[in-house]
């Protein structure tokens, strides 16, 4: 939503996968997971989310379902009460099969019904884009739909990141070949649609011209830092045309593979920090490799759906004058999670740590103010901004 070059599998976390440090909510929202560069001694892995609370105790939930299972009682119940009792809003608990949903958003697939939502600034949920071939595509739902109801509940004010999660039936059970009924207006007229969950693979960027002049601009759309994203953005800035500008839009990106995220950061910088992060106090920082197009003009389209590595990216372009940045505030998950396994398979990950840009900024729970905020209209307000700073139209 190839991949990442360097990989540890954390203390305590022995499973196939190859998780480490991720910046987003796959399960929840669509974005994937993530890596960072091996060390010698390699650390914990962690996922960056939004929290504010102390770190929980993973002898406790350990505790707790080791007891569980002494008992025959749920593991993952009793690990979710401990997480529940913490007060850690982001720490979570999966069972096997979900965990292996988990694995599988490193490859940019995942269980859903092939369309992404935003919320507008008039405060509906609106689908952002369908998924070519996709179950949402074959009943002819479209961009710009409205999605009211979801199993006849109301969307109302749900988070988008929940909206998402409900489509996909994460935490239900859903599995590929159920049912989700959804609510649509379109121009007035509103109706149902029932579709089936399919199994989907995920392109993560999309690549187009902003005009037919040899100069002109070029979009660059990351929906997220899935495996290899990092890498097409790379390909997009060396194949754009000599002056054109980039504009890269990070809008309802929740995050993903830090890794790609660093990659990413790298088609545009010649080496230098993108990011500094702590695991439980201890401090370690990421760079850009050398060797990045540093001349060509960059704006950085966000909104209120940029998470996590999306985020972090953008703080690093922000930060070291690479990239003017236009849009709405972005969410503001900055929190670190290492994960630990549980018996029986299930996996508790809880808060350990935040991440800063290279400016020293905190963006857990306040974000990334853009240069230029702007609602309605952003992305028209965006290429202005990248025409005038020579980069085409």
């Amino acid at each position: 939503m190839s991949g990442c070059s360097h990989r540890f599998r954390p203390r305590g976390l022995c499973r196939g996968a190859a998780l480490t440090l991720v910046f987003g909510c796959a399960l929840a929202t669509a974005a994937a997971t993530g890596s960072l560069p091996q060390d010698p001694d390699p650390g914990p892995q962690t996922r960056a989310v939004s929290s504010t609370v102390a770190p929980v105790d993973r002898d406790e939930i350990e505790d707790a379902a080791a007891e569980a299972e002494a008992d025959g009682k749920s593991v993952k119940d009793a690990a979710e009460e401990v997480v529940s009792r913490s007060g850690d809003r982001w720490g979570a608990v999966y069972d096997e099969r979900e965990y292996e949903e988990f694995e599988q958003a490193l490859d940019g697939a995942y269980t859903g019904v092939g369309l992404s939502a935003r919320r507008t600034d008039g405060g509906d949920v609106t689908v952002s884009r369908v998924q070519p071939g996709g179950p949402a595509d074959r009943a002819g739902i479209r961009a710009g739909d409205l999605l009211r109801t979801l199993d006849g509940r109301a969307v109302g004010k749900r988070p988008v990141a929940e909206v998402v999660a409900l489509l996909r039936g994460d935490g239900t059970g859903a599995a590929e070949g159920s049912r989700v009924e959804l609510g649509l207006v379109r121009e007035g007229r509103s109706w149902t649609e029932t579709l089936r969950r399919a199994r989907l693979t995920t392109e993560a960027v999309t690549v187009r011209r902003l005009g037919a002049e040899p100069s002109s601009a070029v979009l660059v759309k990351v929906e997220a830092f899935t495996k290899g994203a990092g890498a097409d953005v790379r390909d997009a800035v060396r194949d754009a045309p000599d002056g054109a500008g980039i504009l890269l839009d990070l809008r309802a990106n929740s995050g993903g593979l830090v890794a790609e995220a660093v990659v990413a950061a790298s088609a545009f910088l010649d080496g230098g920090l993108v990011a500094t992060y702590d695991v439980r106090g201890e401090q370690q920082a990421l760079y850009a490799d050398p060797g990045g197009d540093t001349d060509r003009p960059v704006v950085v389209l966000v909104d209120g759906g940029t998470m996590s590595a999306a985020e972090l990216l953008t703080g690093a372009l922000q930060d070291r004058g690479r990239a003017v940045t236009v849009g709405s505030p972005t969410f503001g998950k900055g929190s670190v999670q290492m994960p630990s396994e549980l018996p029986g398979g299930s996996v508790a990950e809880l808060t350990v740590g935040h991440y800063r840009t290279p400016a020293g900024r905190n963006v857990d729970g306040r974000g990334i103010t853009p240069d230029l905020v702007v609602g309605e209209r952003a992305q028209q307000r965006a290429e202005t901004v990248l025409s005038g700073l020579g980069g085409g139209s």
